[in-house]
């Protein structure tokens, strides 16, 4: 897959929540546009966004050439043990999967917590109760590094600050939405127009602008305009409150208007057709 350099003159960065209810402070999204000047924060349309909002907003800039990323998980793990949910109805593609999510939550503001609770302890490990969190822990192929070492936590493990599970499910169902109505990468080819989604990991952002390892949040102004200055943008505007939220994606807006003109992130090379078509990439791991 080849990406002009110049094939996106905005780029949008989402930091979302799996947290039950409608409005949700742990929802950020920063925008900037080409050039060097740094990411604002994009208002929530009342006191804070909710996931319905969000969806609302990126059909609103479906046509705009947009690049916006997500830091949840696309899908689960498929290639490990050849389903993302074994022993449940065969889900052959991430989209089929999506849909599977969808069919199955009734929860308020695509919230997927119903779901996770329905097979606590066969899927996910939400406690000790459910059994040792060890025989929950399955990677993405995308997830796993050259030398074997793995991100620290899994879509199956939904317990703890560090769990991924209740946002990445409940992203599914927004990304179910979104299927047919805007390209998500890379699941569908990148055409020449319009907007593109990509998940992202907040915290190769973070490594990319100088944050050590273990310490990728960022809760000051002077962090963050050194961080920002690493990725070649100008000073921020300064923030009522430096939320690890907020600084996510203002940082990951910056890092995502660098990183799309890299040829290596759109073609990485352990991404084989079957992984993408299943599992998904995160957009950044090459």
């Amino acid at each position: 897959m080849t990406v002009a350099a110049d094939r996106f003159t905005g780029f949008v960065a989402i930091d979302w929540s799996g947290a039950h209810g409608v409005a949700h402070k742990g929802i950020r999204m920063a925008r900037c546009d080409r050039g060097d000047a740094a990411p604002g924060i994009v208002a929530p349309p009342g006191r804070a966004w909710s996931r319905q909002a969000v969806l609302d907003w990126l059909l609103d800039h479906a046509a705009e050439a947009l690049l916006i990323g997500f830091d949840f998980s696309f899908s689960a793990p498929f290639v490990e043990r050849g389903a993302h949910l074994p022993g449940e109805p065969d889900t052959p593609s991430a989209q089929a999967l999506w849909r599977y999510v969808e069919q199955a939550c009734d929860d308020p503001d695509l919230g997927a917590r119903s779901f996770l609770e329905a097979r606590r302890g066969r899927h996910f490990y939400l406690g000790a109760v459910d059994g040792r969190k060890a025989d929950f822990l399955h990677w993405r192929r995308c997830e796993v590094s050259r030398d074997g070492a793995r991100k620290p936590s899994t879509i199956y493990d939904a317990i703890g600050a560090a769990q991924v599970a209740k946002a990445s499910f409940a992203g599914m169902r927004l990304l179910h939405r979104l299927d047919g109505r805007m390209m998500i990468w890379p699941f569908d080819p990148v055409r020449s127009q319009g907007a593109v989604v990509v998940e992202i990991y907040t915290a190769i952002a973070a490594r990319d602008g100088g944050r050590p390892a273990g310490r990728s949040k960022i809760r000051d102004a002077a962090t963050l305009d050194d961080a920002l200055a690493r990725l070649g943008s100008r000073c921020h505007v300064p923030l009522p409150v430096y939320d690890d939220h907020s600084t996510d994606a203002i940082l990951a807006a910056a890092w995502l208007r660098n990183a799309a003109t890299r040829a290596d992130l759109w073609r990485p090379a352990g991404m084989t057709p079957h992984i993408a078509a299943t599992e998904g990439w995160t957009f950044g791991v090459s």
